[in-house]
């Protein structure tokens, strides 16, 4: 079995998905990689170690250039021709579509992931009819869509943007012997708040440092503490709050498990069209509450009231009310409630589910392929 891989970026394989290929190498099948290659701690060469081939592919990520996207569905024939893949497998928004009209011009069964919607779909507008449009062309064909949660899974299926078979997966899901639980903070800790994303507004930085500021002048015996890459105009913001002793910001780490283990909560107010909110899941891992929106991709990962808080969309007011709801309890009740996000995540989100689907859906393929 050759099973060609079809992705924007070779970390967030990495990050969610190597336990994927790892089996795949496991069962002796030929992996091919197609992808922005960037060798980022060693990123590739871990690809390249267990035997996967890696072919550097660039194209515009954002943005709609037809010209630009039409070539870049011809390599995705021609790469499928040479490397006589027997499946495609493919991830994020460009290669679920260019690689979906490649795949169906070459007779090779595709299965598409689609890890989110995106703004161009969440919005109504002229956008987004383009963008169902582009759904309908490009995947008509598509054997099977892997939906990473119940709201994008009934909106593409009440658009007829796929066709083909669809399965529910929980996310990427998480590993959760990597992500292992962690001891919970001693009570005579500062009670720790992370943030742990993108900074962006869509991810719900503005309700976390608007809580900050109100909280940790209330309650001196709190912290707060961000990670990610900074986006937009918040780096100034950011660092007038951290020479104020209100937040500490870290930037942007390969590791983030000691910052789980050390915090109290995580908090991620994101209002993002996310597909699974990886970040909660790792959090809720490590054995503690989350704070997180009712949004798609959110709310399926926290038990309101029992591993964590749901919290109203750029509701600054409602994440304030949460944290201080959080502070009343208990130290022991908070140390239940992450035993609780621990216990979920096991039960429903343990990556090797994810694993097994695309294996046994993969092994399901007998067909004989004719390359032109």
């Amino acid at each position: 079995m050759k099973v060609l891989v079809l992705s924007n970026s070779i970390s967030g394989l990495f990050s969610f998905r190597k336990e994927v290929f790892q089996e795949f190498r496991n069962l002796g099948w030929e992996v091919v990689i197609s992808s922005p290659i960037e060798n980022d701690n060693g990123i590739a060469d871990w690809f390249t170690s267990i035997g996967c081939e890696l072919i550097d592919t660039t194209f515009e990520r954002q943005g709609m250039n037809p010209l630009a996207d039409f070539k870049l569905m011809l390599y995705y024939r021609k790469l499928i021709k040479r490397v006589k893949a027997d499946v495609v497998l493919s991830y994020t928004i460009k290669p679920n579509l260019y690689g979906g009209v490649a795949a169906w011009l070459c007779g090779v069964p595709q299965f598409a992931n689609i890890t989110g919607l995106g703004a161009a779909v969440e919005y109504p507008g002229m956008l987004q009819k383009i963008t169902i449009l582009l759904y309908k062309i490009c995947m008509r064909r598509t054997r099977l869509v892997f939906f990473q949660n119940n709201d994008n899974l009934q909106f593409c299926l009440k658009h007829k943007m796929v066709r083909g078979r669809t399965k529910l997966i929980p996310g990427s899901g998480v590993n959760v012997e990597y992500h292992q639980q962690q001891p919970y903070p001693a009570e005579n800790e500062p009670v720790r708040f992370l943030f742990c994303s993108r900074i962006r507004k869509e991810k719900g930085i503005e309700e976390f440092l608007a809580a900050a500021e109100y909280i940790h002048k209330r309650y001196p015996n709190t912290e707060f503490h961000l990670l990610g890459r900074c986006e937009g105009d918040y780096q100034e913001k950011i660092k007038q709050l951290a020479e104020q002793g209100i937040v500490t910001y870290h930037g942007r780490l390969p590791d983030v498990r000691p910052f789980y283990a050390q915090a109290s909560m995580t908090i991620l107010p994101s209002y993002y069209p996310e597909g699974m909110n990886n970040v909660l899941l790792e959090s809720s891992a490590t054995g503690r509450p989350i704070m997180t929106c009712d949004r798609p991709g959110c709310r399926e990962i926290v038990d309101d009231g029992l591993t964590g808080y749901i919290v109203r969309q750029q509701d600054a007011q409602d994440v304030i009310s949460k944290v201080e709801a959080f502070l009343a309890l208990p130290h022991a009740e908070r140390i239940k409630m992450g035993n609780a996000a621990r216990h979920k995540v096991e039960q429903e989100f343990d990556r090797r589910k994810v694993v097994k689907a695309y294996v046994d859906e993969i092994k399901s393929i007998q067909v004989y392929y004719f390359y032109y």
